[in-house]
């Protein structure tokens, strides 16, 4: 397909996992309705909160991944989840795992992410995320009849080279789900995103947690989509809710033959 609807979803999710599926649900539905054709989900989509973290791990055949496989084979979407809580092998920790799912509600690929988010910002941010989850050490692009999708999620935004590597893998489009704190989001969201469309010509679909959260955090929001120009074809306003624009793999060929910087980068020492 050279053209399709796709869909990012604005949540401000919490620490009720019933609560947070029912908006996920509305939103899906509506965003469907809307004619998206794959949807993007926020990082931490259906659980957000530092307590009972590791009590809301689950595997990937458990509840919240039947009820997203179940959502994508009704609204017959590809369904990218955001991120879940997946059980590790650690005791102590789980995985932070995004899954692409098709619209026949199979599970397509797994991406757990790769690079934790361990930051101390003086009297703003202090947040030490290996502590409870175990990174993942493997690139992932989905391969779909629309076209390749590269994983991320939040942090791992700020390292383009796991973005070249996905677009070396052949990605068109790259998700990149976040919770994002609004005192980096209000410098740095944005430029990170527009970069990493604009380096490597690709689609950039940006799912982004709004708002306060337990515990006393807040995230920026903004969730954007963004052509391989580095354009943002649409962005959301403040508060819950969905954003669209169309994924034209025209526009993308007419980009990479304008600017062929894929062909013309240089490896040196």
């Amino acid at each position: 397909m050279e053209r399709f609807v796709a869909a990012a979803i604005q949540l401000n999710s919490k620490d009720n996992v019933a609560e947070n599926l029912a908006v996920i649900k509305e939103l899906v539905d509506a965003a469907t309705g809307d004619g998206a054709k794959l949807i993007v989900l926020p990082e931490y989509a259906n659980y957000l909160a530092d307590e009972n973290k590791l009590k809301h791990a689950e595997t990937l055949d458990g509840p919240t991944m039947a009820t997203y496989r179940e959502l994508a084979r009704t609204n017959g979407i590809y369904l990218n989840c955001g991120s879940f809580l997946e059980k590790s092998n650690d005791p102590k920790r789980s995985y932070n795992t995004s899954v692409l799912i098709s619209p026949n509600g199979e599970i397509i690929d797994i991406y757990r992410k790769i690079h934790l988010f361990d930051v101390s910002i003086d009297h703003q941010v202090n947040d030490k995320e290996s502590d409870s989850i175990v990174a993942g050490d493997k690139s992932v692009v989905a391969r779909t009849p629309l076209l390749n999708i590269g994983l991320t999620i939040c942090y791992d935004l700020r390292f383009p080279e796991l973005f070249q590597a996905l677009t070396d893998k052949g990605a068109n489009l790259i998700a990149a789900p976040a919770a994002f704190t609004l005192f980096t989001g209000k410098d740095h969201w944005e430029p990170l995103l527009r970069a990493r469309a604009i380096e490597n010509e690709v689609f950039v679909i940006a799912a982004g947690q709004w708002g306060a959260h337990p515990e006393n955090k807040s995230c920026f929001g903004s969730s954007m989509i963004i052509d391989p120009w580095g354009t943002v074809m649409a962005k959301a306003s403040e508060g819950v809710g969905f954003i669209t624009a169309p994924i034209d793999l025209q526009l993308q060929a007419k980009v990479r033959a304008q600017i062929p910087n894929l062909q013309n980068r240089r490896h040196f020492s």
